[in-house]
């Protein structure tokens, strides 16, 4: 087997399957193989490959191992909703997380550029397997959304920044929930002139106001005559990726032996 080295990263290729398997952390000043070992040379030392018990570890710094690929059943016939990711791997111990793996991206060619992850403690054991529910980042913010909706103009804008009162003319429905967070925009001939803006987190609601909580860094009290709306709560409202296909990327950051043996997902046909 072969090895590039470049200024990021080693990469491998192997003549058996005349492909490049893999990318690797370590970055050697010189390479060899000999008597069925692979040694590098760094810094004036010499190291043996493939020979200790610690992995994911090279010249003496931890590294994380990681993985991507794709989903992409039906590439061209329809639009797909993935519900889930699961996978197959040995553990070390189930309770302490050791040795789990962590999905540090996930990403479809119609999440607007917004990828999701889950940690590691997300993954539930389910007959051997690792099982989480698909879950958008904290703090996504996506206005194609359903959870995403507007309340109006408001009409009146009152009290501290910290519990700031909005008044509207008409009543806002029961969509809206305390813990929702309040965005703005100025409206011009009823429409928006501008990007959407933080307020705050709504934190009490009557039938015709809400109250914000626009006290923290990069929030905005909005001012009489602008539009307002609100959005839920990315991970709680998380139904999926929509898309042709989905992009996955596993992490691993363990110092033992660990096998991945396979990836799924439950998908199922999109109707918007």
């Amino acid at each position: 087997m072969a090895t590039k080295c470049t200024s990021e990263y080693s990469l491998s290729y192997s003549e058996s399957s005349k492909g490049w398997p893999s990318f690797y952390s370590f970055i050697p000043d010189f390479m060899i193989g000999m008597n069925s070992f692979f040694y590098s040379f760094k810094g004036g030392n010499i190291w043996r490959h493939n020979t200790g018990n610690i992995r994911n570890q090279y010249y003496g710094i931890n590294y994380s191992s990681t993985i991507t690929s794709v989903f992409n059943p039906e590439p061209t016939l329809s639009i797909k909703l993935f519900k889930t990711l699961s996978y197959e791997a040995t553990t070390t111990n189930v309770d302490s997380n050791e040795a789990r793996w962590e999905c540090t991206r996930l990403l479809s060619d119609l999440t607007d550029g917004t990828p999701g992850s889950m940690l590691e403690t997300y993954f539930v054991e389910k007959e051997g397997e690792f099982f989480s529910y698909l879950r958008t980042n904290a703090g996504t913010v996506n206005w194609q959304m359903r959870s995403a909706n507007g309340i109006g103009a408001c009409t009146g804008v009152s009290g501290p920044s910290n519990g700031t009162i909005i008044v509207f003319a008409t009543p806002i429905g029961s969509i809206l929930n305390i813990g929702d967070a309040a965005y703005g925009a100025t409206l011009a001939a009823g429409v928006a002139t501008t990007e959407p803006f933080l307020i705050g987190e709504i934190t009490a609601k009557s039938s015709t106001s809400i109250t914000v909580d626009a006290s923290s860094g990069g929030s905005t009290v909005p001012t009489v005559g602008q539009f307002i709306m609100f959005i839920k709560n990315a991970v709680a409202e998380s139904h999926g990726a929509r898309g042709y296909y989905l992009e996955f990327k596993l992490e691993n950051n363990s110092t033992s032996a660990v096998e991945l043996f396979a990836v799924g997902s439950s998908v199922m046909k999109s109707y918007p």
